[in-house]
């Protein structure tokens, strides 16, 4: 199994141009803050962006923690990579998180000013302080169901070889971690449960929305809503359009990840 290391400060853009360097050096597998990326998959680790600190995110991109650092052992281990690139700010950030995932030390080096113009990098610094915006070298369905609550865009692309004439879609998320500059934000539970009774209350069908009780969890949230139906329509159809509009509605005003929506008809009414 190869290494290849990819360095540069904190902030000068390595994460986004982490699939261009994968594609480039062929590595089957992406180290990037805490997280195993594969095949456009997360395969295992917790994000170093979701620590509330930013001396919290540097244990978690090193993986000083136990749990955390056999996990992602194990998926390297399952996945069997023939080579992986693992992202850092500097040589020794790179050193102990090969010897934390007992991977050999990089046979190749790659700095962010290799890839980069002073200019890219000056711009990619900017906008890290002045917006609090990081990317994910994975794509937006893989990571928002492990980053519930912040905010999370895509960026598609395609790379594409000089010897090779098919390109390769690609496609990364930016979030904005909490332990932004920005500051932070909350949403509250009665926020998530006014949004799911308004749209359970918009289907047809629905008289009304009896008790809606959220559970919030670092996964993201789960909604239990108790229903009054109106006679004369298809229960199911009317109970599967409440819970899949209450499901995109929360996770699109709020960009939490919607667990489960939980439907009870409690009774039906002529009103």
């Amino acid at each position: 199994m190869d290494v290849v290391a990819f360095i540069g400060p904190a902030g000068s853009g390595k994460s986004h141009r982490a699939s261009v360097i994968a594609y480039q050096y062929d590595c089957d597998m992406v180290i990037d803050d805490g997280l195993a990326i594969a095949g456009g998959k997360i395969l295992a680790g917790s994000s170093a962006k979701r620590e509330e600190t930013k001396m919290a995110a540097v244990k978690r991109a090193i993986f000083v923690h136990s749990e955390h650092r056999e996990e992602v052992r194990t998926a390297i281990w399952k996945a069997k990579p023939n080579r992986i690139l693992i992202l850092g700010t500097s040589t020794e950030m790179i050193e102990r998180i090969t010897d934390a995932l007992d991977l050999p030390r990089p046979d190749i080096v790659v700095h962010i000013e290799d890839v980069a113009t002073p200019a890219q990098i000056r711009l990619a610094r900017r906008k890290r302080r002045q917006e609090g915006k990081h990317v994910i070298p994975a794509p937006t369905l893989a990571v928002k169901p492990s980053m519930s609550g912040y905010l999370v865009d895509p960026l598609r692309f395609l790379l594409k070889r000089h010897d090779d004439d098919d390109p390769l879609a690609v496609e990364k998320s930016v979030v904005r971690p909490t332990f932004s500059s920005l500051g932070k934000f909350f949403i509250a539970d009665t926020v998530v449960s006014s949004i799911a009774i308004h749209a359970a209350e918009s289907i047809p069908g629905v008289a009304r929305v009896d008790k809606a009780v959220v559970e919030s969890s670092r996964e993201g949230v789960t909604v239990e809503l108790e229903i009054i139906l109106r006679y004369g329509f298809n229960v199911w159809e009317v109970l599967k359009s409440a819970q899949q509009t209450a499901k995109e509605r929360i996770e699109h005003m709020t960009a939490l990840h919607v667990q489960a929506v939980n439907l009870l008809g409690k009774r039906l009414t002529l009103s």
